[in-house]
């Protein structure tokens, strides 16, 4: 006789929620509000009734989702990881993909769960965005103080437009489905588009 299965055993209560929301928002993107309990307890590999033990209805795991994607934390952690000892065009590169995937990631869930703005922050009642623009621009802007002496103007506004362009150059609304490179954004920044004579100063 074949011996008798072992089940695993189950995660602390945190663990699973994280699980869960893993499983959900991959989910959301392909079928927004219509994603079933039974479709997310499938992916998550768990039985609907421990949806519910984490989460007090469907509504509250989506919202949870949203907020997930939100988050600036994973984000944050990848521009940290940057090489400052890089140059500064791979520095600037590297953080251009790293913001790009985060505008598809949001826009595709904004778009279609039909979002107009970011989530409310419960505890300030204000949206989201600003805090995280702040957060995003400290990072961006530690990667141009690296090479202050390379710059014409301010890291801070350095990191602003790097920001802007990202956001822009990524956007599909912006761009008409042809999005820059991450290399083109960082090009168009440092380099400029207009040919100059070898007696001009460069930008």
């Amino acid at each position: 006789m074949a011996p008798p299965s072992r089940r695993a055993p189950p995660l602390p209560p945190e663990a699973r929620r994280a699980s869960i929301i893993a499983a959900t928002i991959p989910l959301l993107r392909l079928y927004g509000r219509n994603v079933t309990t039974a479709q997310i307890a499938m992916a998550a590999g768990t039985a609907e009734g421990t949806l519910f033990r984490a989460f007090p209805d469907k509504e509250s795991l989506i919202q949870a989702a949203i907020a997930t994607v939100f988050d600036p934390t994973p984000t944050l952690r990848e521009l940290e990881r940057i090489d400052l000892a890089a140059p500064l065009r791979e520095r600037l590169i590297q953080a251009v993909e790293v913001l790009q995937r985060r505008v598809e990631g949001i826009w595709q869930l904004m778009s279609i769960l039909g979002m107009t703005m970011p989530p409310v922050r419960p505890e300030s009642g204000c949206a989201q965005a600003p805090r995280q623009d702040g957060q995003l621009c400290e990072q961006l802007e530690r990667l141009f103080e690296a090479s202050r002496d390379e710059l014409r103007c301010d890291p801070a506004y350095a990191a602003r437009l790097l920001r802007m362009m990202s956001f822009a150059g990524t956007h599909p609304r912006i761009t008409d489905g042809m999005p820059l490179t991450a290399a083109e954004v960082v090009a168009i920044l440092l380099d400029g588009i207009r040919r100059r004579s070898e007696e001009e100063e460069p930008c």
